[in-house]
């Protein structure tokens, strides 16, 4: 069964960065868009970033870009997203998926993907 598991997350002050990683076994990672979502408190999970099955196209939400960059290394099926320039706005838990909208727009999770969310990983920005 394919398992996903989400790391890297911590505290950070304001303005640090940090890499975040989501390692997924018993699975093809190199067929699909993968991406990156988050969850804030008392908030939907949201589409944070998607980088085609290739990682040669990458898409990214307004209100990180320029800040996060998404990357992946197929052969060890694992997906990172470097994040600098960090928010308190940015405290969520993240959590990785295959993803739509690699090229442009909002970024939303594959509908059959509700059955192999992670744990994820917990970003807290805070001085």
């Amino acid at each position: 069964q394919t398992q996903v598991v989400e790391s890297g997350g911590d505290l950070v002050q304001p303005g640090g960065s940090l890499r975040l990683s989501c390692a997924v076994s018993r699975f093809t990672l190199d067929s699909y868009a993968m991406g990156w979502f988050r969850q804030a408190p008392g908030k939907e999970r949201e589409g944070v970033s998607c980088s085609s099955a290739t990682g040669y196209s990458t898409n990214y939400a307004d209100s990180v870009k320029g800040r996060f960059t998404i990357s992946r290394d197929n052969a060890k099926n694992t997906v990172y997203l470097q994040m600098d320039s960090l928010k308190p706005e940015d405290t969520a838990i993240y959590y990785c998926g295959v993803c739509i909208g690699f090229t442009s727009g909002v970024i939303t999770a594959a509908t059959w993907w509700a059955d192999y969310w992670g744990q994820g990983t917990q970003v807290t920005v805070s001085s």
